[in-house]
């Protein structure tokens, strides 16, 4: 069996969780969660903490274990405190803007670009130059990251473009006479 499969996922106060067959369904105070199941896993609830494992005479579904307890985990880590992304905006003239579900971008195109959150995410923020994503869902919020960061990837000459704050973009030498 997978080695991350065998530890429990631990369940915090004010968080619940509720198991129909093939489906989990997670609450708490941040939103709440569904998930469906493959047919080769069995998630059972013992007290304060869930056990993911493979069903009875599963073949090569080990990894598959290990995967639904890291996607329970981080449903159980999304409702109770939620999910959070960091974006950076570098280069002169680059700007963010909230309204509503649309960030405004201005990356040195010729126009704004509009980018439209899909429900459950949301953005603010606190400098120009700067974008927080937050939401219960932790692909959900990736994802959204990904897509604003693939308007204008950093470039490795000035470093222009979006960026998450933790990334380190390699830088190249420009060409010489």
């Amino acid at each position: 069996m997978s080695r991350i499969a065998k530890a429990p996922v631990n369940l915090p106060k004010g968080v619940e969780v509720q198991i129909n067959q093939q489906q989990v369904f997670v609450k708490g105070t941040k939103g709440q969660l569904s998930w469906a199941v493959p047919d080769f896993i069995e998630v059972s609830q013992d007290g304060d903490q869930l056990v993911v494992q493979q069903r009875e005479g599963g073949d090569g579904n080990l990894a598959m274990a290990g995967t639904a307890r890291a996607l329970v985990q981080n449903m159980v880590t999304g409702v109770h405190s939620g999910f959070e992304r960091r974006l950076q905006l570098v280069g002169v003239g680059y700007r963010a803007k909230v309204s509503g579900s649309i960030v405004n971008l201005t990356l040195g195109f010729s126009h704004p670009v509009d980018y439209q959150l899909p429900e459950g995410v949301s953005a603010e923020t606190p400098s120009q130059t700067e974008i927080v994503l937050t939401g219960v869902d932790k692909q959900k919020v990736g994802q959204v990251a990904a897509e604003i960061r693939g308007l204008r990837p950093p470039e490795p000459y000035k470093g222009k473009g979006v960026r998450y704050s933790d990334e380190q973009v390699r830088r190249k030498e420009a060409k010489k006479k």
